[in-house]
């Protein structure tokens, strides 16, 4: 799983983008329509923040600020730090751990092209423990 190409693993079909003018509201919107953490925030095509759940606790909730009336660009992450879609996921991962975040931005030729997530390691295994579970799901019932 880490020595794979992040290309396999990225959600590229959840892909969220949004301009810094759009408001944290509509922000959120989005990410709970498309059931993502993250809206990549793009000018002209090319990436210039992110804007995250944590970002609404930490940056707009906690600080009282209104979210129709806050834009991204106020409480994004400007310049995020980025992977390639043919990086290791390895890496992905190592990146996002050591800088404290959960989402990379995954670019291409100079363009967002989807979202790797530190849950993204976790999903296959998950997988794997719930069909275990309910392989196992006889072994919990109560005999009669």
């Amino acid at each position: 799983m880490w020595g794979v190409p992040i290309r396999s693993v990225m959600e590229s079909r959840k892909l969220v983008l949004a301009t810094p003018e759009t408001s944290v509201s509509e922000a959120g919107r989005l990410m709970k329509n498309a059931n993502v953490g993250a809206v990549l925030v793009v000018q002209q095509g090319r990436l210039v923040g992110i804007f995250t759940e944590r970002d609404a606790v930490y940056r707009v909730m906690a600080l009282d600020r209104d979210p129709q009336a806050t834009r991204l660009a106020e409480v994004m992450t400007r310049e995020p730090k980025t992977v390639a879609p043919d990086d290791a996921f390895g890496a992905a991962l190592l990146l996002m751990h050591e800088h404290g975040f959960r989402h990379a931005p995954v670019i291409e030729a100079g363009r967002p092209v989807g979202v790797v997530s530190a849950r993204s390691a976790l999903d296959p295994e998950l997988e794997q423990f719930a069909a275990e579970a309910k392989r196992r799901e006889h072994l919990r019932r109560p005999r009669a």
